[in-house]
């Protein structure tokens, strides 16, 4: 049996504040950082041993990584940094209070940009200091595969070729392997790995530090996958996390 386990990040300075966030590179706050730590231990408990670990180039996915495998007492094993992984462009939309943003433009609208297949926000201009291409980090990133904005669609063409090309690929020689990234980058493998029909991917919210298990046979099928953890617990924090786009 061959296993990955994809792990959103713990709740950031602007998960806290239900800001949009996007590729804006904010902190953890320390309660992210207790959940990337229990994480890390719920891991241990089970037993997890993982050859190789992933992340996107934002501080909340490393910072998480950093945590989980210190519990593990796996700081050794080898980690790489993609910015395919990072989370979902937001756009013009990035800083703004979801909730406020509700308000302003409804429920619905705001789920559309939050959670739909293909509909993506008003991108950030040329100039606009957010942009990406004035990164240093992504200075090896040419210009035109630099998101202005994205929608779900636009992240999964980002982040598919990484997993069929480099992650998925390394189970041949690994049995456990850990993905740590965003509440979108994840969701877009999870499409893909569960064949959900566009339509029905509004429905899936990931939970912060909530690790899901993916289990595959020899032959690299997937055969069952599950979150770790209390499943009353887990499915009140997705009920808040669908809850974070709507009017107060």
């Amino acid at each position: 049996m061959k296993r990955i386990v994809l792990l959103r990040h713990g709740e950031s300075t602007w998960n806290k504040e239900n800001r949009f966030t996007g590729w804006t590179d904010v902190d953890l706050t320390e309660k992210g950082i207790e959940e990337a730590i229990r994480a890390g231990a719920l891991m241990k408990k089970e037993g997890f041993a993982f050859s190789k670990a992933y992340t996107s180039y934002l501080k909340r996915a490393v910072k998480t990584l950093d945590n989980v495998l210190d519990q593990l007492d796996q700081d050794w094993i080898p980690v790489e940094k993609n910015w395919r992984l990072n989370e979902k462009h937001y756009g013009d939309l990035q800083g703004l209070n979801k909730s406020e943003t509700a308000e302003k433009y409804g429920d619905e609208q705001v789920l559309v940009w939050r959670r739909s297949f293909d509909v993506a926000p008003h991108p950030l201009g040329e100039e606009d200091p957010r942009n990406p291409r004035f990164e240093a980090r992504y200075a090896e990133v040419s210009d035109h595969e630099l998101p202005r904005t994205e929608s779900l669609k636009d992240t999964i063409e980002r982040i598919l070729p990484y997993w069929k090309e480099v992650i998925f690929p390394n189970l041949q020689t690994a049995d456990e392997l850990l993905v740590v990234a965003h509440g979108n980058s994840l969701r877009g493998i999870i499409k893909h790995l569960k064949q959900i029909p566009d339509q029905d991917i509004v429905h899936l919210n990931l939970p912060t530090a909530v690790p899901y298990v993916f289990e595959f046979d020899e032959r690299f099928n997937l055969i069952k996958d599950y979150f770790l953890g209390d499943p009353d617990e887990i499915k009140k924090l997705m009920e808040a996390v669908a809850n974070q786009g709507k009017k107060k």
